[in-house]
């Protein structure tokens, strides 16, 4: 597991709050410099009130009536708005997962401690740029919701209640983990969100469905979708490891990964998981950011999505 220190296994409100100064360098815009993992990307939906002209398209309820093309209107008999391509007014919703499969780390931060340092890099970045930033944390009990806002409080409040929510973790908890709360914040996302959001989902996966996927299909058919998968390098190459003990927080067992070819089944088992995963994401035209437990989340984000090592 992770070596012994406060902030690699469990984070807190100031940590959280520190990360504000490495908020920048990178962009979840779909315009992107050449190296970034998002350069490239098509059919984004992030709309907003800017100088270029994008498209014409219907009026759907929650449109600006200043963007109304009234000449189209008239000719056709049903009303048109004109949408642009520079964005103004973007909401963006963070999705944390802070179940008990994050609750793990083999060499600098447990998964669940890099999930909220994903997460708040991307709050102050998002509010660096004047665009509203709203959360939906949710563990193997609950699920917290914090509508987008323009307020630095807010986003402290929430900031607050994920490194509440992180402190719970436990190997000796009683609490079982539940695939199936995947799909529940994934719903309370959907119930959300209406157009024109950008979603950036911070998880590991675990307990993927088809409900699931149906959930985030029906969130990215009228906004933008990131999903930062998380993971541990442990769970790729569970080679490097001569012995591992694992524990159900009573009983301590100890493994050895080549025994009967453990090991390699395991890693077979993980890489077909995230393939899986991946593909389906890829599919539906949402991108997918690893982002790994063995090295600073600020310096990941910057190197994949602001296509550079040097921060700005």
């Amino acid at each position: 597991m992770a070596a012994p220190g406060n902030e690699q296994i469990y984070t807190n409100l100031h940590s959280l709050v520190r990360l504000r100064y490495t908020a920048g360098g990178f962009s979840y815009l779909p315009r992107q410099p050449v190296r970034s993992l998002l350069a490239g990307r098509k059919r984004s939906k992030l709309r907003g009130r800017g100088l270029d002209f994008d498209e014409l398209r219907h009026y759907r309820p929650g449109d600006d009536i200043r963007t109304m093309d009234w000449r189209v209107t008239n000719r056709t008999g049903k009303p048109h708005v004109r949408v642009y391509t520079e964005e103004r007014d973007r909401p963006v919703v963070v999705v944390v997962d802070q179940r008990l499969p994050m609750f793990f780390g083999s060499e600098y931060k447990m998964k669940s401690v890099v999930a909220a340092e994903v997460a708040a890099i991307t709050a102050w970045r998002v509010l660096g740029v004047g665009d509203r930033i709203g959360a939906i944390l949710f563990n193997d009990e609950r699920i917290a919701e914090a509508r987008p806002a323009r307020s630095e409080k807010k986003v402290m409040g929430w900031l607050g209640d994920l490194a509440n929510m992180n402190n719970e973790l436990s190997v000796t908890s009683a609490t079982e983990s539940r695939p199936a709360a995947l799909e529940e914040a994934l719903k309370a996302t959907q119930r959300m969100v209406s157009h024109d959001y950008l979603v950036i989902l911070v998880s590991d996966f675990h307990g993927w469905s088809d409900k699931a996927l149906q959930s985030i299909r029906r969130i990215s058919q009228h906004n933008d979708v990131i999903s930062c998968m998380v993971f541990d390098p442990l769970e790729r190459d569970i080679s490097r490891a001569d012995k591992l003990v694992v524990s159900d927080g009573f009983y301590q067992l100890e493994i050895d990964p080549v025994h009967q070819d453990l090991g390699e089944r395991f890693e077979t088992s993980f890489r077909n998981s995230v393939a899986h995963v991946r593909s389906e994401l890829l599919r539906h035209n949402i991108p997918v950011v690893p982002v790994h437990t063995a090295e600073p989340a600020d310096r990941q984000l910057r190197e994949q999505l602001g296509g550079q090592r040097v921060l700005q």
